[in-house]
C-alpha cells in the first residue's frame, strides 16, 4: 500500500475544508507566537519568574489557567465517551468540582499562599519532613508523567487520528516504521513544549487565557450543532433541546440512566461502577476532588502564582462559574451521539468501536465546515494547554523538591532555570515512550485516570489536609500514611475486584484516617499549644458539635439501610421500598461522608481546646479565612445551581 496515497485519501475523507485547516493553522501559529513573545518579553530572573511567573497573575489568568490546565483530551474525548457510554451522571465531577474549588479558594489556598512555597512536597518537608516530602515529590513525578501526561495526549491524538480518518495508518520511511497516532502524540507535545518549557509559568498562565477563550467558544458551537442534529435533518437548536429535554422525563424512557446525574446500580451496573449513585454528592469523589483541586501541583501552582491571597480566591471562583459550563460543552456532544445512534435515523456508516470516539465521530459526522475546524482547534487547544501546565509542574517538583535539595543545594537560580528546562524535556520524551504499551487497549481513559489516581488520593488528602488543618498531625502519622496508601488501595482491588473504585478509595481513607488520628494523639513529640482567642475558639467548638451530630446521624442512617438491606422482603425492589432504593443508589456511601465530617468535628474541636500541638503545626491565623462579600455571594450562587441541576436530572 501506497502509504502517503492513503494519508492524502484519508484527509480527502475527513470532511475537514480549507477553511477548517486556515482555522487550525491560525490556531497553533497564534498560541506558539504568543507563548514565545511571552517567554521572551519577559526577562526570567529568578526561580520565582520561571516556576511563579513572578507572582503577577490577576484573578481572571488564575481563573482561566485552573480550567485550561484541567480541561483537555480527558474531558472532551474520556468524559464524552463515558458520558455516551453511561450517561450524564459522570457530569458529577465538573459538578461537584464546582463546589470543591469554593472549598478550596476559601481555606487551603490562603494557608499555602501564607506559607510562601514553591511546591505542594515543599510544604510537606516544612510541616514534617524530608521523607515525606520526597514519597510525595515521586508520587507526583510519576502520576504527572505515566498517567496524566500519557493519558491526555494519548487521547488528543485518538480525536485527531478519527478526526483526519487516519486510524490504523503507519508511516514507513524505509528507515523506520511509525504510526500516525504516535507521529501526532509528538506533535502536541512539542507544540507545548515550545511556549511552555522556555517561558514556564509566565507563557503557560497568560496563554491559558487564549486556550480557554478557544476551549469554551469551540465547545458551545459543537454543543450547539449536537442539539441541532437530534432535532433531524431540517430541525433547530431549540427543537433538539426540546427533543432532549423531553427525552429526561419522557416515563418511556425514565429508566435509561443516561439522563440521570444518580445511577442506580440495578439499572445500570457498568454506569454504576463508574459513578455510584449517591456517592458523587456524599462519597469517594470527594477524595478525587479535594486532591485534585487542593493538593495538585499543576493546579495549586496557579493560585501560589497570584499577586495576593484575594486575587488567587477570586480565580478559584471565577474557575468554579466556568467549571458548570464544561458538562454541557463536553457531555452534549456525547449524549446526543448516543440518542442518534440509539434513537434517531442515520445512515452514517462509521462505526464507533469504543466508547472515546463517540466526540470525534460526532465532530466528523455532524458539524459543519469552519465551525469544524473551531471544534478541531478547542479540543487541541484543552490538549495543549493541559500538557503545558503538566510539563511546567512536573519540572517544578524535579528541580526544587529534588534537584535543589538533594542534588545541588547552593544552584544558582539561573542554573535551576535551565535544570527546569531540561527536566521539562526529559519528562516530555519518557511520556511520549510510555504512551501506547500504558493506554493502547483502553475503552474509556477518563475511568483509568481516575481509577489509577485514587490509588494515592487517600493518603493525600489525609496527610495534607490534616497537615494544613490541624495542629496535632504528626511526622510518624503521616509516615504510615504514606507508606501504607497505595499496598491497601491495591489489597482492596485485588479483594474487592467488583467494588467501585470511590467506594474502594473511600474504605481505604476511613482505615487511614484512624490510624493517622491515632498516632498523632498518641505521639509524643508535643509542644505547648498557640493561644487561640475566646471568640474563635467557642466558634470552632461549637461548629464542632454541629458537624459531630452530622458525622453520627450520617453513619447510623447509613447502618439502618446497611442492616435493612438483608432483611428485605422477597418481593422488595427499588421501585417499591425504600431500604431497597437506598442500598441501589449506593447509600452506604454515607459511611465515608460520616468519617469525613467527623474528622472535620475532630479538628475543630482538637484545634479549640487540646492544651498541645505537634512541633511542626502551622501557626494558624484565622483572618486568612476571611473573604469579601462578593466570593460569599459567588459560592452561593454556584452551589445553588449545582443544587437546582441535582434536583432536575436526579
Amino acid at each position: 500500500m501506497n502509504t502517503q496515497m492513503s494519508l492524502t485519501e484519508a484527509l480527502g475523507q475527513s470532511g475537514l475544508e480549507s477553511i477548517d485547516y486556515v482555522i487550525i493553522f491560525t490556531y497553533i501559529v497564534m498560541l506558539i507566537s504568543l507563548g514565545i513573545f511571552l517567554s521572551y518579553n519577559r526577562e526570567t530572573k529568578n526561580t520565582t519568574d520561571y516556576f511563579l511567573a513572578g507572582n503577577t497573575l490577576t484573578w481572571w489568568a488564575v481563573g482561566a489557567s485552573l480550567i485550561a490546565a484541567n480541561i483537555s483530551a480527558e474531558q472532551f474525548i474520556g468524559m464524552a465517551g463515558t458520558g455516551y457510554a453511561d450517561g450524564i451522571a459522570i457530569a458529577a465531577y465538573e459538578l461537584m468540582a464546582a463546589v470543591t474549588l469554593l472549598i478550596i479558594g476559601k481555606f487551603l489556598m490562603p494557608i499555602m499562599m501564607d506559607q510562601r512555597i514553591f511546591t505542594m512536597p515543599q510544604f510537606l518537608r516544612n510541616r514534617y519532613n524530608n521523607g515525606v516530602g520526597l514519597s510525595f515529590s515521586i508520587f507526583w513525578l510519576f502520576l504527572y508523567i505515566f498517567i496524566n501526561l500519557t493519558s491526555v495526549a494519548w487521547l488528543g491524538a485518538l480525536a485527531i487520528e478519527q478526526l483526519m480518518g487516519f486510524q490504523g495508518l503507519i508511516l514507513d520511511t524505509g528507515l523506520f516504521t511509525i504510526s500516525v497516532r504516535m507521529i501526532i502524540i509528538i506533535a502536541l507535545f512539542v507544540i507545548a513544549g515550545l511556549y511552555s518549557i522556555h517561558g514556564g509559568m509566565t507563557s503557560v498562565a497568560w496563554t491559558d487565557i487564549m486556550q480557554v477563550i478557544f476551549i469554551i467558544g469551540g465547545g458551545l458551537a459543537t454543543a450547539y450543532y449536537a442539539l441541532n442534529a437530534i432535532a433531524g435533518e431540517n430541525g433547530t437548536f431549540s427543537e433538539g433541546l426540546e427533543r432532549l429535554y423531553y427525552f429526561t422525563i419522557d416515563r418511556e424512557y425514565a429508566k435509561d440512566p443516561h439522563f440521570h446525574l444518580i445511577i442506580q446500580e440495578s439499572r445500570n451496573p457498568s454506569a454504576f461502577d463508574n459513578v455510584p449513585g449517591i456517592a458523587a454528592i456524599v462519597g469517594g469523589l470527594w477524595l478525587t476532588n479535594i486532591c485534585y483541586w487542593g493538593f495538585n501541583q499543576y493546579i495549586t501552582q496557579k493560585g501560589l502564582a497570584a499577586y495576593s491571597i484575594h486575587e488567587a480566591q477570586k480565580g478559584f471562583l471565577f474557575a468554579g462559574f466556568l467549571k458548570l459550563i464544561i458538562p454541557f460543552i463536553v457531555l452534549i456532544p456525547g449524549l446526543c451521539t448516543f440518542y442518534i445512534i440509539q434513537y434517531g435515523e442515520t445512515n452514517i456508516q462509521d462505526a464507533i468501536n469504543v466508547s472515546d470516539e463517540a466526540y470525534p465521530w460526532f465532530l466528523k459526522n455532524f458539524i459543519p465546515t469552519g465551525i469544524k475546524g473551531l471544534g478541531f482547534v478547542a479540543l487541541t487547544a484543552a490538549v495543549v494547554s493541559s500538557l503545558g501546565s503538566m510539563l511546567n509542574s512536573t519540572s517544578t517538583i524535579f528541580t526544587i523538591d529534588i534537584y535543589r535539595k538533594y542534588i545541588n543545594p547552593d544552584a544558582s537560580d539561573k542554573k535551576l532555570v535551565t535544570i527546569g528546562r531540561l527536566s521539562a524535556i526529559l519528562a516530555l520524551i519518557i511520556a511520549v515512550v510510555a504512551a501506547t504499551p500504558l493506554l493502547g487497549e483502553l475503552d474509556q481513559a477518563f475511568q483509568y485516570i481516575q481509577e489509577y489516581s485514587g490509588f494515592i488520593y487517600p493518603g493525600v488528602a489525609i496527610v495534607f489536609g490534616l497537615g494544613l488543618l490541624w495542629k496535632r498531625a504528626s511526622t510518624t502519622a503521616s509516615i504510615w500514611t504514606t507508606i501504607l496508601t497505595i499496598p491497601l488501595g491495591v489489597l482492596f482491588k485485588v479483594f474487592l475486584p467488583d467494588v467501585p473504585f470511590q467506594f474502594r478509595a473511600g474504605y481505604v481513607f476511613m482505615i487511614l484516617l484512624v490510624l493517622f488520628v491515632t498516632i498523632s494523639l498518641s505521639s509524643k513529640k508535643k509542644h505547648p499549644a498557640q493561644t487561640i482567642p475566646k471568640l474563635s475558639r467557642s466558634l470552632m467548638v461549637n461548629w464542632s458539635k454541629g458537624l459531630a451530630v452530622v458525622a453520627a446521624l450520617s453513619i447510623v442512617a447509613a447502618l439502618i439501610v446497611s442492616i435493612g438491606s438483608f432483611l428485605l422482603p422477597a418481593d422488595a425492589t427499588p421501585d417499591n421500598n425504600i431500604i431497597a432504593y437506598l442500598d441501589d443508589i449506593g447509600f452506604q456511601a454515607f459511611y465515608f461522608f460520616g468519617f469525613l465530617t467527623g474528622a472535620c468535628s475532630l479538628l475543630l474541636f482538637s484545634n479549640a481546646t487540646s492544651p498541645k500541638q505537634d512541633p511542626k503545626a502551622l501557626q494558624m491565623n484565622l483572618a486568612l479565612f476571611s473573604t469579601t462579600r462578593g466570593y460569599t455571594i459567588g459560592a452561593l450562587s454556584v452551589c445553588l445551581i449545582t443544587l437546582i441541576l441535582y434536583i432536575w436530572l436526579w
